[in-house]
């Protein structure tokens, strides 16, 4: 039986709790889904601890009876402006060659990538190595198996805020719920939208959701850019309440029921009617004026990241061009207007690609997120019940390579960025508060 897992997406309008497991099939079967109003999150960083205790508590609740399963552990989603990608080469030398190149070399070579010297207050949360060089021979994706001596891997390293990681953290242990693993958002996205072909081809994510936009660029099936953009939908949300002269949650109506990202495309004489406050006159709002307002943030939003596309030198390579998901994807007509100002193929993301029978609502993009956690946490689970069996045959054959320190309870994310979260909030006497 497959094992379930609960995705939580804390994110800066809401909070999701997603349960799903692996059906017969292979695909991911949804069991139940929990949301709220997320109150103490701002452009994805923890901002208020109390009221998003309270808001994971109460979307997990849901959840937890929804699936009628008791949720203990959770995969959440790490995002805001902090998140930082780079790129670097690691190396060992394999002092062991009678055997084969093996998952405990790659481990070696990713735990080192742990101990690079970064800036204070920042740490690394995500290795992820692309290709491979034995001895000399490029551009190898899967190495084990191989003989060689020497052995390099081109990493990509994403790092993060150590403070706001604790934050997610604690948040989480307050609720009652043990950490699995932080995971960046923006990857776990792209676990629920994108295709293989698209990573190989080459494809931008862009993951619009209330307070930040992450992008995630993948060509040649690798992952080549992370970056995460401090806008959302609430920005334009703002400038709708700004520019109307109305309150937030009309605004936020607004955007949703007749907002559109093309001015060009909206009638001239189509005006909205919103009730005054406490009796006053109703206010009339022109359509073609929201949708002004709307597209000069969008535009903002995507030459931020057309810049990043730009920057990250795979402009020309990216065939399969640009998929947008989260909320904000969802205002009408702003695939158009990324077409327009990027002049790259565009599509909506909707995170069913991998998803078998279940709750239809998770299939908005607003959960790709949330959708992409569970899957990833499949994926871990799966990868070290692989991981277990093969260490397990190999102490049974009496073939065991020599061991690799650090490398044995490794998950498929690496696992440092948590053991050192854990450690610090030790080393400062923070859990004694939880």
């Amino acid at each position: 039986m497959s094992e379930i897992i609960v995705g939580l997406d804390i994110g800066t309008t809401k909070i999701a709790a997603i349960v799903g497991k692996r059906n017969e099939h292979g695909k991911i079967e949804i069991l139940g889904m929990g949301r709220s109003e997320s109150l103490g999150v701002m452009r994805g960083m923890v901002a208020n601890i109390e009221k998003t205790v309270a808001s994971i508590k109460e979307a997990v609740e849901e959840a937890s009876i929804k699936s009628e399963v008791e949720i203990k552990e959770v995969y959440v989603g790490i995002a805001g402006q902090h998140i930082k990608s780079m790129q670097h080469r690691g190396m060992i030398t394999r002092s062991n060659t009678d055997y084969e190149i093996s998952q405990a070399d790659i481990d070696a070579i990713t735990d080192d990538m742990y101990r690079l010297a970064m800036p204070p207050g920042e740490e690394i949360i995500h290795v992820i190595p692309q290709e491979f060089i034995v001895d000399n021979e490029q551009g190898i994706k899967e190495p084990i198996g191989m003989e060689g001596v020497r052995l390099e891997a081109n990493c990509h390293i994403i790092t993060g805020l150590v403070t706001a990681a604790k934050n997610i953290y604690k948040c989480v242990e307050k609720a009652g719920l043990t950490t699995k693993e932080l995971i960046l958002e923006p990857l776990a996205s792209a676990e629920a939208v994108l295709t293989e072909e698209e990573k190989e081809a080459g494809v931008v994510l862009v993951d619009i959701g209330g307070g930040t936009t992450d992008i995630a660029i993948f060509q040649d099936g690798i992952i080549r850019h992370t970056a995460v953009i401090p806008f959302g939908g609430n920005v334009i949300t703002e400038d709708i309440k700004e520019g109307c002269s109305i309150i937030r949650t009309q605004a936020e109506q607004l955007k949703v029921k007749f907002g559109s990202a093309l001015a060009k495309q909206t009638r001239e004489n189509e005006i909205v009617s919103i009730p005054g406050l406490r009796g006053r006159e109703p206010k009339e709002i022109s359509v073609k004026n929201l949708a002004h307002i709307i597209q000069a943030r969008v535009e903002e939003i995507i030459d931020h990241v057309h810049y990043e596309i730009k920057n990250s030198g795979y402009e020309k390579k990216l065939i399969a061009g640009i998929v947008i998901t989260g909320g904000g994807s969802q205002l009408k007509n702003i695939s158009q207007l990324v077409e327009y100002i990027t002049g790259m193929d565009t599509r909506i993301g909707y995170p069913n690609e991998h998803l078998g029978k279940g709750f239809d609502e998770v299939k908005s993009p607003m959960y790709a997120t949330g959708v992409g956690l569970v899957i990833s946490g499949l994926k871990d689970a799966e990868y070290l019940a692989k991981k277990n069996k093969h260490e397990l045959a190999e102490v049974k054959t009496d073939t065991i390579p020599e061991p690799v320190a650090g490398s044995k309870e490794r998950s498929l994310f690496g696992g440092r960025w948590l053991d050192f979260i854990k450690k610090s909030l030790v080393d400062d006497g923070g859990d004694q508060n939880l």
